[in-house]
């Protein structure tokens, strides 16, 4: 309650989440048309009302939604388990793999990251798993840059020191003194570069390299609707609101961690 910012991402987040959860159960199809009731208004029938192929709304949200989380929550993963084993190792060893893996990632720090996600969906094809794999690549820069300079204020902390006159090896040193002590800055990259994952997911899928139909996408639905917005603001709006929160929820998020975890703040 002390920290407005993490209160309110964490409810956004919370009702994201909600929304990804409940696509399992809203009976509706959300790849059944209905050619009727074509860009139709909200109604009871259609709570949030339907696209240009008379599709409901509502269905295709909560299955985008689940769909961006699914891209979202692997590709943080891919970019968070290298990115971190990656800066641990340089960080703590030193020397020649220090030179070589900092090389490599200013190499692909120096691309941005949806520039990079873009050039890597195109080699690999389009796809939900092309995409995953690319907007994770793209994100193993960041977390490499926040565990390398963990590793190098930590390696020389008594607590190291004492670890390795009781005889530890370097494994236990990375796993078991240096990642807990540096949990605090990489969930706040996390959260951060969830947001960044599931506008780069968004904009993959409008530009045809995400997502494929007929699997809704949050970033296709813009796509498809930016042709009916004369007709009905519905089908753009929803999607474009449920992005937006949910991006704004997670930088909260990312920004009351970073309030709260660090200790000179507290």
């Amino acid at each position: 309650m002390r920290s407005p910012s993490l209160l309110l991402g964490s409810l956004l987040v919370g009702f994201f989440l909600l929304l990804a959860l409940a696509s399992f159960l809203y009976p509706v199809d959300p790849n059944a048309p209905d050619f009727l009731r074509r860009l139709a208004p909200p109604s009871p029938e259609h709570p949030l009302g339907t696209d240009h192929l008379g599709r409901d709304l509502l269905a295709r949200v909560l299955h985008g939604a689940k769909n961006a989380l699914w891209v979202g929550g692997v590709a943080v993963a891919l970019g968070f388990g290298l990115g971190v084993a990656l800066g641990l190792l340089a960080g703590y060893l030193g020397r020649g793999w220090d030179g070589v893996l900092s090389l490599l990632m200013e190499a692909l720090y120096a691309l941005p990251g949806l520039l990079l996600a873009l050039l890597l969906a195109a080699l690999l094809g389009p796809g939900g798993l092309s995409s995953t794999l690319a907007i994770g690549v793209s994100m193993v820069p960041a977390f490499f840059r926040v565990a390398r300079a963990g590793a190098l204020g930590l390696k020389g902390a008594p607590f190291v020191e004492a670890a390795l006159a009781l005889g530890a090896g370097p494994g236990r040193i990375l796993l078991r003194h240096l990642l807990p002590n540096l949990l605090g800055p990489l969930l706040v990259q996390a959260s951060l570069a969830f947001a960044a994952a599931l506008l780069a997911e968004a904009a993959l899928s409008y530009l045809g390299l995400g997502v494929q139909p007929p699997a809704p996408s949050l970033g296709r639905m813009l796509r498809e609707a930016q042709g009916f917005l004369p007709l009905s603001p519905y089908p753009a709006l929803v999607p474009g609101l449920a992005l937006s929160l949910a991006v704004l929820g997670f930088n909260l998020l990312g920004d009351g961690l970073r309030d709260r975890l660090d200790p000179r703040r507290n």
